[in-house]
């Protein structure tokens, strides 16, 4: 695509988008400047204008049925979450028996692990990213020590090469390849939080299943992000959030993939929960866990209702505008993030700018991840103070996330008009 700096080019871009109207959808940040560019949806998505009504719902069905709002308020809270699978399936590539909605994710991962890592004193090991997700780190070196083994020999991280910021998927591969005697589990994060890499997981599973090992996903920054296939890439487990890309609320309920062909493998170990038990005999409250079919057969706990309520109003707008005509704007408008971000680093040399996300569109999500080496945090908090809001990590990365759900043409000229007068002034 051709882009252009002016803002005639992003008004027309804008003009001619089949999704502008869910701008207006959404409630945007007042933070005291007149201009406000939100690039942090990979951290918290924006609040949806439908959501408070869905919440209210809920709390007035609650005041009005109290307990038997689980079975005749308008939405029965005992099925609720089931009105949250079609929507959510469709955003992972998933047949409706494979997903549930619960709990949150790290728990939810942990959960999986106990039915999807089963180690042996001959295959313990795992293979996963350097720099993943603090929270995916954790698990792993607690899950490890959990069966007895030391993180540091269980947990193989593959690491970027020398002079390079993001890993080269031939080198996992030849990993996965290299440790296929003694593999038990591929867990990568779908999108690299980051540098905002997007990983070939059909391509991972495969490897993995190859090596006799099982393939599952930590999907925090790629469920409503990038296009999914988890059905169809024969992956055996995933887990993600619902509070970045999905919109849901901070900390809201998170979600679960389990492939259909370990739905009704009830012999596989899990810990159970009267939410997981078979429904049509749950009431009977008898001993004897005897797990759903499905994803379902996972849950422990009834639903959280206001969080699910609070999901089911984005997942509605995401059910409306739908994955591909979200992946076909995000493409666009990362692009033309990309274009602003490297006229800059032309413009102003002495700046040091790059970026660290790859520039291969199909191997990244709408993610553009900043290099700003030698500056600290002084150009991110310059960056604030003028009005745009975006994330960063140590030791010099500024992450941004123009999400195509409500994030315009417009806002990325608007960043790159503010970032100019910081660079220009030498404030930053």
């Amino acid at each position: 695509m051709h882009y252009e700096p002016t803002l005639e080019f992003a008004r027309a871009q804008d003009a001619a988008d089949p999704l502008r109207k869910f701008r207006e959808r959404f409630h945007f940040p007042s933070l005291g400047t007149d201009e406000l560019v939100y690039f942090t949806g990979h951290s918290l998505g924006l609040q949806p204008k439908s959501l408070r009504a869905a919440v209210e719902l809920e709390l007035d069905e609650w005041a009005k049925y109290g307990v038997e709002g689980h079975f005749h308020s308008t939405n029965p809270w005992y099925s609720y979450h089931e009105r949250l699978t079609p929507p959510m399936a469709a955003i992972v590539g998933a047949q409706e028996s494979e997903v549930v909605c619960m709990n949150s994710l790290t728990t939810n991962i942990h959960l999986l692990f106990v039915s999807f890592y089963r180690p042996t004193k001959e295959r313990y090991k795992i293979i996963a990213e350097a720099k993943m997700f603090p929270s995916d780190r954790y698990l792993l070196e607690t899950q490890a020590r959990f069966h007895g083994f030391e993180p540091d020999d269980a947990i193989v991280e593959v690491q970027p090469r020398e002079g390079e910021r993001v890993v080269l998927e031939e080198d996992i591969l030849a990993a996965i390849e290299s440790h296929a005697d003694e593999l038990a589990l591929v867990f990568f994060g779908g999108v690299n939080y980051f540098t905002g890499q997007l990983f070939d997981m059909q391509r991972l599973t495969r490897a993995a299943h190859d090596a006799g090992a099982v393939a599952g996903f930590d999907l925090a920054h790629a469920a409503g992000n990038v296009p999914l296939a988890l059905h169809d890439w024969n992956v055996d487990f995933a887990a993600w959030c619902s509070y970045k890309y999905l919109n849901a609320g901070p900390g809201n309920v998170g979600a679960i993939f389990v492939h259909e062909r370990h739905g009704k493998r009830f012999e596989l170990p899990r810990f159970g929960g009267w939410w997981g038990h078979d429904k049509a005999t749950r009431f009977q409250m008898e001993s004897g866990f005897r797990p759903m079919e499905g994803a379902e057969g996972w849950q422990l706990s009834n639903a959280p209702i206001l969080g699910m309520a609070a999901t089911k109003a984005s997942l509605d707008l995401f059910a409306e505008a739908g994955m591909p005509g979200l992946r076909e704007k995000s493409e666009k408008l990362t692009g033309y993030l990309e274009y602003t971000v490297d006229a800059l680093a032309d413009e102003f040399p002495d700046a040091r700018i790059s970026i660290i996300t790859p520039r291969d569109p199909a191997r990244r999500g709408c993610q553009i991840s900043m290099d700003v080496a030698g500056r600290e945090r002084r150009l991110f908090d310059d960056m604030v103070a003028a009005g745009v809001i975006a994330d960063f990590r140590e030791p010099c990365i500024i992450r941004m996330a123009p999400v195509p759900l409500y994030n315009s043409f417009e806002d990325v000229h608007v960043f790159g008009r503010l970032l100019r007068t910081l660079l220009a002034g030498g404030g930053a």
